[in-house]
This record gives structure tokens, C-alpha cells and sequence, in this order.
């Protein structure tokens, strides 16, 4: 996945969730957030941004807000990057044998992001970008969300009655240390994860690329208690795309996978 037409610009003002305003090449410019969440720790005033521009001259904004600095990291906070890099990823034998893969499937009450078959198992799989940094550990959400605890539990409801059920953590950054639930934001969430485990999740990191089979290792995905700090060594995380174009130094995306099936 690569941006086309990147350019960087300082961020100024966010005068809803749908557009900011930012400073490229000294114009003030109104453009479009691919993010309608809050990203208050990401979008501050003076931050480098990076957008791609948009050739269709019906727009109303001629650029989209794709990635912002924070300190030493660069940060993509394209909501709709993480789906895509995941389908990617499936095309390419992430998951080897799948012999369908079809987005925005509905299940009971839920869509979740993708339906899987390999031969004759079927599979539910959920993706959850994650933007929010804190000293090196990554957390989910970065808002109240009920729909993802929801779809937590309809992932473990799925694997009861037979189904693959999987959620995928797309770490939309390099160089953090591990993820954890956001407790403080949103402990409902966090509970869900540790429900999940209390009914047989299994913690695991991705394998690696399709190019590269070598076994990742504990994973780096840690589901902590409310109230405990945890701190486990450095792992380097799987690494699945490099998100760049000329003017912006390649991102990578870190994949992690948890894997809801006993």
C-alpha cells in the first residue's frame, strides 16, 4: 500500500472531526481527516502532518490528512488503511489455503470486517487500527466504544458455534514496546479482552509476511488486569507493509493477531 502525492504541511486547527486546517507551503488549507476520532494526543497545533492529494476536481478538499508526527515516531491515522493492508495481507497467503475472502459480512447483529474460508472451515475476522502511543505501549481504544466490546463477544459467540473467529491489531506505527487495553477510556473493552481469554483465547503473534515463515515468538500483545503494569521485553513486531511515496519516509505497520478459537 503506498499513498500517491504526499505532501507534508503544520497542523493548525481541527475545527470539527471532519477537517482540519493546515499550513502548506505557507497557504492555509482546508482538508479532509481520514479519522473521525478524537486524536487529540496526535493533531496539536504546530505538529507535521503529511497528506496526500487528491486529483478529482469536485472535492471540496483537495487533500486528505493521512500521518503526523509525534516526537520520534511518524504515526498513519488513516482510519480505513488498517482494512485494507489486512486484505492485503489475506491475498497475498497471510493466512495460508484461504479459498474466500469477502469484506463486510454480517453476522446476527454484527458486520464484522471480513469472512474467511479455507476449504471447510469458516472464519470471522475483526480489525481494530491502533493510533494512541504512550511511552512506547500502544492501547485500544482511544475513546468509549461500545461496538467493540460487542464485537468481541459476538467473535467468541461465532467461535462457540464453530466458527474461526480472530481479531487483528493493526499498530499503525513502528518501535512501540506492547499493547495493552485501554483501561482508563474504556474498561468495558478491556473486560471483554479478558473474558475472551478466561474462554480460551490464545495470544499469539502473526508468523511474519507471506515471504517469511519463521515463527514470530511470545507476542507482544499483552491483555493486562486493570490496576497491574506490565512491561515485557522488546520484541521486534511483524512487520507487513510499507505505507510511503516520495517525500515521506516509509511507515511500518506492526500486525498483531489474536486468535479467539480454542
Amino acid at each position: 500500500m503506498h499513498y500517491p502525492n504526499i505532501t507534508s504541511g503544520t497542523f493548525r486547527s481541527r475545527p470539527n472531526r471532519f477537517i482540519a486546517q493546515v499550513e502548506i507551503n505557507g497557504k492555509e488549507e482546508t482538508c479532509h481527516v481520514k479519522n473521525t476520532g478524537r486524536c487529540r494526543e496526535l493533531l496539536v497545533p504546530g505538529a507535521r502532518v503529511y497528506l496526500t492529494a487528491s486529483d478529482n476536481p469536485k472535492r471540496k478538499t483537495r487533500y486528505d490528512l493521512v500521518a503526523v508526527e509525534k516526537g520520534p515516531r511518524l504515526i498513519n491515522m488513516d482510519s480505513q488503511a488498517p482494512n485494507k493492508v489486512v486484505q492485503e495481507w489475506l491475498e497475498q497467503g497471510g493466512l495460508p489455503g484461504l479459498t474466500r475472502i469477502q469484506p463486510e459480512f454480517r453476522y446476527d447483529q454484527s458486520r464484522f470486517d471480513f469472512y474467511l474460508e479455507q476449504g471447510d472451515r469458516k472464519s470471522f475476522l475483526e480489525v481494530k487500527g491502533v493510533t494512541l502511543e504512550e511511552d512506547g505501549v500502544v492501547r485500544f481504544p482511544d475513546a468509549p466504544t461500545a461496538r467493540g466490546a460487542k464485537h468481541l463477544h459476538e467473535l467468541i459467540r461465532a467461535a462457540k458455534e464453530g466458527y474461526g473467529a480472530w481479531v487483528f491489531l493493526v499498530i499503525q506505527m513502528e518501535n512501540v514496546d506492547h499493547f495493552e487495553p485501554n483501561w482508563r477510556t474504556d474498561p468495558d473493552f478491556g473486560q471483554a479482552l479478558l473474558d475472551a481469554r478466561s474462554q480460551g483465547v490464545t495470544l499469539q503473534s502473526d508468523p511474519g509476511n507471506p515471504g517469511n515463515r519463521e515463527t514470530g515468538g511470545d507476542c507482544v500483545v499483552k491483555i493486562v488486569p486493570v490496576g497491574r503494569q506490565a512491561r515485557p521485553p522488546a520484541k521486534a513486531a511483524v512487520d507487513y507493509v510499507f505505507c510511503g511515496a516520495p517525500g515521506l519516509r516509509p511507515l511500518r505497520f506492526m500486525l498483531f493477531k489474536i486468535n479467539l478459537q480454542n
